[in-house]
């Protein structure tokens, strides 16, 4: 039986595994907690991410090593490329983990990004505000993920507290986007190159975490050609193998690019129920070699993020098509600890049940956003 190795035990690693038993594919997860909730579906190996001699175990029981999530060291990932085979290949993963490698990749396929700048020092910083102007954002160019690692200057006044808040890393500049929409595209792309895309998702956001999203994005056709020719040039460029999510900005009527995630992402979860093969199903046919899955939509899908705590799941299951999603943590604030999906067969239809279940938790606020765009979508 082939056994996946998944470096990082969260969330998207559970769910790669639960995609992939139906395969008949064994998991491996090695994560630096014992604890981690991939471990209440998968065998779980407790080690650094620089433990060699515990990850040359780990690379003798696998056949394929993949990521859940995109911060494990360049170097492991290359160091586990002389023990068995890793998608996707270590070069992706570095790019993704710098965002100004990452920024320069955007602009180099043709996708333009809002202006940025490299601050190594606060001469680095005054000089690049000079030029980028206010407001704008610096931010760690790694290790920052959800919100974190960032700093929002709204004059030249705040480089003295920006500087003394995250000063001691490699930090980008760059110009705030007063975008009018927030979309990601979720791609893949097998061993052989074939290139597959879901339908562009819209997404919104509180405090830099992601907090519901909807598939496909309403009056998006333009736009998703656009951004799926984007995916498969960045693809092609890094010869990635695996699901990658390409987060971007809609300003003034343009794609600006955000953010590449190397591995299946928050904003596809509505694939699970919503496609006819999942981002997590997807991602296992193309690390092993496999055919890839229908990537089209089965309607009109909306995710709820549970940031924190999880709400009764009773309102949501009482929906039709509504599926619950407990990802097995403790609840934390600021921790993603489940979802929620709803899918429908028309927008109309989705406004009805999404209306339900966001009044019948004390929602409303979370779902207006939603709701004011399907309520635009013509019947």
């Amino acid at each position: 039986m082939t056994t996946v190795g998944v470096l990082g035990g969260g969330q998207l690693a559970r769910m790669l595994a639960l995609a992939g038993a139906p395969l008949g594919v064994r998991f491996l997860v090695v994560d630096s907690v014992a604890d981690a909730c991939a471990s209440q579906v998968a065998p779980l190996m407790q080690a650094d991410w620089r433990d060699f001699a515990a990850l040359e175990t780990f690379a003798a029981r696998i056949d394929v090593a993949t990521f859940d999530f995109e911060n494990v060291p360049a170097e492991t990932a290359q160091w586990l490329t002389e023990h068995t085979a890793v998608y996707p290949n270590p070069r992706a993963l570095s790019l993704a983990q710098d965002r100004l490698a990452e920024k320069t990749l955007f602009r180099e396929i043709g996708l333009d990004t809002p202006a940025f700048a490299e601050v190594d020092s606060k001469a680095d910083l005054q000089r690049a505000l000079a030029e980028i102007g206010c407001p704008a954002i610096l931010k760690t160019r790694r290790l920052g993920y959800d919100g974190k690692g960032q700093f929002r200057i709204k004059s030249p006044e705040d480089i003295d507290a920006a500087w003394a808040a995250l000063g001691q890393v490699p930090l980008i500049l760059e110009a705030f986007v007063p975008f009018e929409r927030e979309l990601s595209v979720v791609a893949v792309r097998s061993r052989e190159g074939e290139f597959r895309s879901y339908p562009l998702t819209q997404n919104w956001h509180a405090d830099g975490i992601l907090s519901m999203s909807l598939a496909p994005a309403p009056d998006s056709a333009e736009l998703a050609e656009q951004a799926t020719s984007l995916a498969r040039r960045i693809a092609e460029a890094l010869d990635y193998v695996g699901v990658f999510a390409l987060e971007l900005f809609v300003h003034q009527g343009r794609l600006l690019g955000n953010e590449m995630a190397p591995r299946v992402h928050n904003s596809g979860h509505w694939t699970i129920e919503g496609a006819p093969c999942s981002q997590f199903e997807n991602h296992v046919r193309a690390v092993l070699g496999l055919p890839l899955g229908d990537t089209s939509s089965l309607g009109v899908n909306v995710m709820f993020n549970w940031i924190g705590d999880l709400p009764a799941p009773a309102p949501v299951l009482a929906e039709p098509r509504a599926h619950w999603h407990d990802y097995g943590k403790e609840p934390r604030a600021g921790r993603k600890v489940g979802h929620a999906t709803l899918c429908a067969f028309t927008p109309l239809e989705m406004r009805d049940r999404l209306a339900r279940v966001a009044l019948a938790l004390g929602r409303e606020a979370q779902a207006a956003p939603v709701l004011a765009v399907l309520t635009a979508v013509p019947e």
